[in-house]
């Protein structure tokens, strides 16, 4: 716990220092807000009713209640508001190391400032936050959100079969998505190629040209608005530890344009991630661009133990 106290101070002043103001909001929210925000995480979340017969449910992750804290105490804020968080959430999902049923999210929210400022902004205090944590070797993935969604639109694919391509692409199981793309009726061999082509291609801005020459107006614009964030970010001298990830695709459905996910090679999870969600808020009557991150502060703490643990003795042999 004082390991743990000693990492919540130190992101929050990181925070802070970059002019996030420490927000909360209840654990428990009307389902209905939460599935307004997002169907999917919805899904997953701890669900009761009250006395009087309302359905609640606890929160899953943290942006959809800020969303509608925005819409409802700063919808006349002059902008952009800069929020910040330590809070729990909760997901009803099958525990195993570095999974539970509830846990710390540390996080920001940036609402009101566009892509590419606003998303290098938010990248710039996520690479603080890891700086702070003492994890040199953890890594910012970069990608897009609508780059696949436009892409299998492009290639005329409906809506189950894409969602089905979609949930292989957020599992990074490409074994699945090969499989899945090859039953979809009118997708041809090259079609399907480019797709599990784009989903490997990490590294640095060579890759967009890279992915530009398998060609199509869907990698067109993803890797254009990843170039511009990228420049902001070489601008800002914060692109050091972001690799572009093509192959990235979160499992929340309302980012839209730049996604982020953090790595360690400490740990065998993802140990945080985020992006932008432009039309999020406006399903809380505040039609605002926005972005944010969160970091899963239980896997950051174990990264850290294990990133100070010594090596093995006979390592290497």
């Amino acid at each position: 716990m004082r390991e743990l106290r000693e990492l919540h101070a130190a992101l929050i002043q990181v925070f802070e220092d970059h002019g996030y103001g420490e927000v909360a909001t209840p654990a428990i929210e009307y389902d209905e807000v939460l599935a307004r925000g997002d169907g999917r995480t919805a899904g997953s979340a701890y669900r009761f009713f009250d006395e009087s017969g309302s359905l609640l449910a606890l929160r899953a992750e943290m942006t959809v209640p800020i969303a509608r804290l925005v819409s409802s105490r700063y919808a006349n804020a002059e902008g952009p508001v800069r929020l910040c968080y330590l809070a729990n959430a909760f997901r009803a999902v099958r525990p195993q190391r570095g999974q539970m049923r509830e846990f710390t999210q540390a996080g920001v929210e940036l609402i009101g400032a566009s892509a590419p400022e606003g998303t290098a902004e938010v990248i710039e205090v996520l690479e603080a936050a890891l700086r702070a944590a003492g994890l040199d070797r953890a890594v910012i993935g970069l990608g897009d959100a609508d780059l696949y969604r436009q892409l299998l639109a492009e290639y005329g694919v409906g809506d189950e079969a894409r969602e089905a391509i979609l949930a292989r692409l957020a599992t990074h199981d490409l074994v699945g998505l090969e499989a899945e793309l090859s039953a979809v009726d009118g997708i041809d061999d090259e079609q399907a190629a480019t797709c599990l082509a784009l989903s490997q291609l990490r590294g640095g801005s060579e890759v967009l040209e890279q992915a530009r020459a398998l060609g199509g107006t869907a990698v067109e614009r993803a890797t254009s608005r990843i170039g511009e964030t990228f420049e902001a970010l070489e601008a800002r001298g914060a692109a050091d530890r972001v690799r572009i990830d093509l192959g990235l695709l979160r499992d929340l459905g309302y980012y839209s344009g730049a996604i982020l996910e953090v790595y360690d090679p400490a740990l065998g999870h993802v140990i945080g991630g985020g992006g932008r969600y432009d039309g999020l808020l406006k399903r809380f009557g505040v039609d605002l661009p926005a972005a944010g991150f969160a970091l899963h502060v239980e896997r950051v703490h174990v990264a850290q133990m294990e990133e100070e643990s010594p090596p093995e003795s006979g390592a290497g042999r």
